[in-house]
């Protein structure tokens, strides 16, 4: 069947009772009572077909691997022979087609050494749950009887602690009560020193509302609120799930729960029937909630996954309620978990009755965390420089590790090994060549021939060279520099294009520093070139310096990489068209920092490279952004001075975006929502919205600055402002990109 997500988690009830009365267990205490009639263990059938279904599964859907949570009622009671019996039946299933992940969560009061010793034969892993110190733990889990469970359960978590178990501790869950002291309670768990911990909200729904002594409709928010700033005062000593999968969805990263997110249900389980069921939670809905009408001996797991309650649990943003669907926290919530939604009239059409709860929650811990969870790249462009510096680095790494068995390749890789150890001059000689924004133009063109099988290595291994040699050169070191030139000549990055032939040869040749430059030996023959040598045969890197105390910027037009912009760059341009260009970007460069100076100064941060593009201004003269690494921009050659200026504000600007979205996370991807947007006739994605964004606010301060403002175009950019701050897919970076915007925008309509 087409468009089924599988299954992925299996909870096997290997035992329908339990040895304690819990006053809030959705399995007795709510509306669904089918434990009543079904068998009080597993069958042995019932675990046989169980496996051999999974099997299947996972053998139809190509599953890496899947997990197995023995469950119940309290699964210890079904015994260690019958627990003996799941464990070699679904590794004797599942051998040679996935890797299996056995689980089992338990209460912890019958749990021993011989349970243990079972459980680490097959390596099972052991979840208790523990509702916090002993007041808490007892305003619920208790006996029949109304005897403390407490000191049993923590003599199981002692033995589970100890060794040989230490490797089976998996956490322990903990069932939130806001009448429960919550410091307490979070001191009481971490004590314990647990791999993990669950915080869970009790189960409720629109018509069995959760306890709320205080009348507060956000008392569950302010209870898990202050469990995490202890927690984070201390440290975070201890994973909680909770708050690792909100910081990752506000990182734009996935939902870690099953309670909170969107991401799609992958969970099935088996009744002590072999009924197979929608998760179980949804017993707390109303009587028959999780039933499908399939069993393990007549059904395959694929007919459970076409089941109309299973996919409207897979349907991500569509699967929400409309309210929640516009919330601008519903990545992080994903409408609550399934079953707090329901209401009889409606069924789970709605928030989620802990929705006031969810919001206040997600928007504490953002509020608390935004600013030490806001990449550094935003703000600080020295630190987007080097995290931009270390990509290259790792993409280089990468096409390496494709190409290290070419001779070619292994002989270059060397001389740029051995350029990175001659000290100080040949790590400055490397970083140099390396930071040039066409060596990523190059690296990434070559790791998209691999991927799609017609590589040339000679042609990677021919730029590899010229990239060691030109560090070479550039750092004055005595080593080995030899090239390999095609059509009669090579391209040194940063350097200059050096012709050592007539058109169409190929060749190699020896290139050296001398006193007054370079030389290259070719043959018997040697010549000099560089920056005094004159030699006709070598075109510099011209330069051009956008004023007194900035760097010199490189106005390539030799490199063969530079072919990356939306339209084609010129060709080598001549003596007179050089210095004619370097007269229109200085009166450009002069008219943007006397009509927007701040503008301007961002502009220049990290511009290292110019490239002339052929044609005139289009779209007003903007700039382009090429594929390529920071630091680069094409700018229409024939353009006026007012032209140039727009494209020089406006291409830093994409590239700078694009820069900060290739090293920090904006937005999230894992959605196709789409939104209106002030400028396109259709809606878009947030990254559309967020480049125009990003652009217009910089075109509104030129165009005020120099008379000529678009009619309406600051009041277009405070909707698409205000659309951005709605939009849930953006992250806390994104977010404190968008506070940005706002504030240049408000000093432009100031």
């Amino acid at each position: 069947m087409t468009g089924l997500i599988a299954f992925r988690e299996i909870v096997l009830k290997v035992h329908s009772r339990c040895d304690l009365a819990c006053d809030h267990c959705y399995v007795y205490e709510h509306a669904d009572q089918s434990w009543r009639a079904r068998p009080k263990v597993i069958s042995p059938e019932v675990i046989s077909h169980t496996a051999s279904r999974l099997a299947e599964h996972a053998r139809d859907h190509a599953l890496p691997s899947v997990t197995v949570i023995l469950h119940g009622g309290e699964p210890l009671l079904a015994g260690t022979a019958r627990l003996r019996l799941v464990c070699e039946e679904f590794t004797r299933a599942l051998h040679g087609i996935a890797d299996l992940d056995l689980r089992i969560h338990t209460n912890g009061l019958q749990l021993s050494t011989r349970y243990l010793d079972l459980f680490d034969e097959y390596g099972v892993r052991v979840g208790i749950s523990l509702d916090g110190d002993r007041a808490a733990n007892d305003r619920h889990r208790r006996f029949a009887d109304g005897r403390t469970s407490h000191p049993l359960v923590l003599a199981a978590v002692a033995l589970l602690r100890s060794e040989p178990y230490r490797h089976l501790y998996q956490g322990l869950l903990c069932t939130v009560d806001v009448a429960n002291d919550p410091v307490a309670v979070l001191d009481a768990l971490v004590e314990l020193e647990p791999p993990r911990v669950d915080f869970l909200l009790p189960h409720a729904t629109w018509e069995t509302p959760p306890a709320r002594p205080d009348g507060a409709p956000d008392a569950y928010a302010r209870w898990l609120l202050r469990i995490f700033d202890h927690w984070d005062r201390r440290g975070r000593p201890v994973p909680v799930r909770l708050f690792e999968s909100l910081l990752s969805t506000l990182r734009g990263g996935p939902s870690l729960t099953e309670s909170l997110g969107l991401a799609p249900t992958d969970l099935v389980v088996v009744e002590t029937d072999g009924a197979l069921e929608q998760v179980d939670s949804l017993k707390s809905a109303f009587e028959g909630a999780a039933a499908t009408g399939f069993n393990v001996f007549d059904h395959a797991f694929d007919q459970v996954a076409a089941h109309p309650g299973v996919r409207a649990r897979q349907l991500g943003l569509a699967g929400v309620s409309d309210s929640c669907r516009r919330c601008p926290v519903v990545r992080s919530c994903g409408g609550g978990l399934y079953t707090h939604r329901y209401r009889d009239r409606n069924g789970f059409d709605n928030p989620s009755v802990y929705c006031t709860d969810l919001r206040e929650l997600v928007d504490g811990v953002e509020g608390r965390t935004a600013p030490r969870e806001t990449a550094p790249q935003l703000s600080d462009p020295a630190e987007l420089a080097r995290s931009q510096e270390e990509l290259t680095r790792i993409l280089l790494a990468r096409l390496h590790a494709d190409l290290a068995a070419d001779p070619g390749w292994a002989h270059a890789w060397e001389l740029l090994t051995a350029v990175e150890r001659a000290g100080e001059a040949g790590t400055d000689a490397l970083d140099a060549v390396l930071d040039h924004p066409f060596t990523r133009t190059w690296i990434l063109a070559a790791l998209d021939a691999a991927r799609d099988g017609n590589q040339d290595a000679p042609e990677a291994a021919r730029r590899l060279t010229a990239l060691a040699a030109a560090a070479v050169l550039r750092g004055g070191l005595d080593l080995p520099a030899e090239v390999a030139y095609r059509d009669g000549e090579v391209y040194l990055p940063t350097l200059g294009l050096l012709r050592l032939g007539e058109p169409g040869t190929e060749g190699r040749a020896a290139l050296h520093v001398t006193d007054e430059g370079y030389a290259v030996r070719d043959g018997r023959a040697e010549h000099r070139f560089g920056p005094t040598a004159g030699d006709a045969r070598w075109q510099p890197v011209r330069t051009w310096s956008p004023g007194p105390d900035a760097a010199p910027v490189a106005l390539e037009d030799l490199d063969p990489y530079r072919n990356c912009f939306p339209r084609p760059p010129r060709l080598r341009l001549g003596a007179g068209e050089a210095e004619e260009w370097r007269g229109r970007l200085d009166r450009a460069w002069a008219l943007l920092h006397k009509s927007v100076p701040e503008f301007a100064r961002a502009a220049a941060t990290g511009l290292t490279t110019l490239t002339p593009l052929a044609g005139g201004p289009r779209s007003g003269g903007w700039g382009e952004a090429g594929r390529h690494g920071p630091g680069a921009l094409g700018v229409p050659y024939a353009a006026g001075v007012r032209e140039t200026a727009l494209a020089l504000l406006t291409g830093r600007r994409r590239t700078r975006l694009r820069a900060l979205t290739e090293v920090a996370d904006l937005y999230a991807l894992d959605g196709e929502w789409q939104h209106p947007s002030p400028w396109r006739e259709r809606p878009v994605p947030v990254s559309r919205l967020l480049a125009d964004v990003h652009e217009r606010v910089a075109v509104e301060a030129y165009r005020r600055a120099t008379a000529t403002p678009e009619p309406g175009g600051a009041e277009r950019i405070h909707r698409a402002l205000d659309r951005l701050t709605e939009a849930a897919e953006l992250t806390v970076t994104g977010k404190s990109l968008v506070a940005e915007l706002r504030y240049e925008l408000k000093t432009v309509d100031a």
